[in-house]
């Protein structure tokens, strides 16, 4: 606080000396506090800046930023999925042998080569590709009673269409067709690509288009059955994104569980679609981020996902004051807190009881956060989130074995079409959109459940009508 001239007089030599110490005190933490706000101003802005310059890149941007401090080892790694980092297996099965004999003379200096011992080397090749074009001789006749036409159909084919349309891809071209485009992505230009140059058969992007609408068509009721599946689930993860049909916007749903996934893309965001695949009445347990329509399901068991705010907290980090950081910390600290406890409860070292003691800890914690008085702006909207769904974060310790605290398997599962939306840019019809949510819903499907998806489509196409199958892993 300054003071007057006139507040001086009467003040000894030892108070002037206390006085103007005090303020040059005073002076250097105002300066120190200039300086940091400086130092925080020029931070914020880079932030900014480089945010912007984000915002021009494409979506895969060429940087993402200084390498960590402590990266992973490079190289691929070990294991089933990615093969020994050292040496390829040998095959259990061996369908030709051939002989490599000894040069008659040494291939360096011309001397006499003797035998030593036998070496085995073992190659694992494709065989060469050949199309089989077959040719149906269909019988057609009228029945004497109604007089109606009636023709003949061979196991091998997947339609009844005669005349112009009568030469078309058999089951197995189309199930491979399918899987190229819907599992690994492709466009109907590489698969058109591919089907030339490496199985030499000639097909139309027109020509793939149409017969995957006839694989779909042919799995609307395995479809169907999958949701009937996922209605019927005890726990359901899942998630929405938007999508193109036609140039406007739609939204990509993914409703998952550990052996089945949906996919259905509608032009709205709300409950409606929701009710659609889950129905209104769904009692099971479900884990999801914070959009307001799963929040009327109101007979589920709702978990929110805890991945969004401890991601949220460490944007809010970046720029929060100083003094707002303490509420930040202390709301990860409290979810990575009931991680830990969930992880030690399935490892075992945490019994029933000691998991129901800490989980009551955990929600008196919670408690205190979520009713703390708090100053700054976005902490305080943060926090009127948390409690919102107060009741949502700490879901899972009531449940660990049968509920996840993230909604990740909806995350993983929406990311093929994410790619797919960036690589392609949508679709052109609605039509099209359906075809694509039926296929890649039994295509992720089979994948989990470890099923043949290609024999899958390729029974569909030859029954002559649509019919649900059952998904089931392919046998030993």
């Amino acid at each position: 606080m300054r003071m007057g001239a006139e507040e001086f007089q009467g003040l000894s030599r030892e108070d002037l000396a206390a006085v103007v110490l005090r303020q040059a005190r005073q002076i250097e933490n105002q300066a120190r506090q200039i300086e940091e706000l400086r130092a925080e101003n020029r931070r914020i802005l880079g932030l900014l800046e480089e945010a912007r310059r984000a915002g021009r890149r494409q979506a895969g941007p060429f940087s993402k930023g200084p390498p960590k401090t402590g990266p992973k080892p490079p190289g691929r790694k070990p294991g089933k999925d990615h093969g020994p980092s050292h040496f390829r297996a040998a095959p259990g099965a061996v369908d030709e042998e051939h002989d490599a004999p000894l040069p008659a003379e040494c291939p360096r200096c011309g001397g006499g080569v003797v035998l030593e011992r036998v070496e085995e080397q073992f190659q694992t090749e494709i065989p060469v590709v050949r199309p089989v074009r077959r040719r149906f001789r269909v019988r057609v006749g009228r029945c004497r009673k109604c007089r109606r036409r009636v023709q003949g159909r061979h196991p091998l084919q997947t339609s009844d269409a005669l005349g112009a349309a009568a030469s078309q891809l058999g089951p197995n071209a189309l199930a491979l067709a399918a899987h190229l485009h819907g599992a690994m992505g492709a466009s109907f230009g590489k698969v058109r690509g591919f089907f030339d140059r490496v199985l030499g058969v000639r097909v139309s992007r027109g020509g793939l288009a149409l017969g995957l609408q006839r694989i779909a068509r042919q799995a609307e009721p395995t479809y169907e059955g999958l949701i009937e599946t996922i209605r019927r689930s005890a726990a359901v993860y899942p998630d929405e994104t938007g999508a193109r049909v036609n140039g406007e916007l739609w939204w990509l749903w993914a409703f998952t569980t550990p052996e089945t996934t949906v996919y259905a893309q509608r032009p709205c965001r709300g409950f409606a679609v929701i009710e659609e695949v889950l129905g209104r009445d769904y009692a099971g347990r479900v884990c999801h981020d914070g959009w307001a329509p799963y929040d009327d399901l109101l007979e589920a068991f709702h978990q929110q996902c805890l991945a969004h705010p401890l991601a949220r907290i460490k944007e809010m980090l970046e720029t929060a004051p100083r003094g707002a950081r303490g509420f930040l910390k202390a709301v990860k600290r409290l979810f990575q807190d009931a991680l830990d406890l969930r992880d030690r409860h399935l490892a075992g070292e945490v019994s029933a009881h000691g998991l129901a003691v800490a989980r009551g800890r955990l929600g008196a914690r919670q408690g205190e956060l979520f009713s703390r008085g708090l100053r700054y702006g976005p902490s305080r909207t943060f926090q009127k989130h948390l409690r919102r769904h107060c009741n949502e974060w700490l879901a899972f310790l009531w449940c660990p074995r049968e509920l996840e605290a993230t909604n990740w398997r909806a995350e993983q599962a929406i990311r093929p079409a994410v790619i797919f939306r960036k690589m392609s840019g949508g679709h052109r019809s609605g039509r099209g959109a359906r075809t694509h949510d039926v296929l890649t819903s039994v295509l992720r499907t089979a994948a989990q459940r470890g099923a043949d998806a290609l024999d899958l489509f390729g029974r569909m196409l030859r029954a002559p009508h649509p019919v649900a199958l059952t998904i089931a892993p392919r046998g030993p």
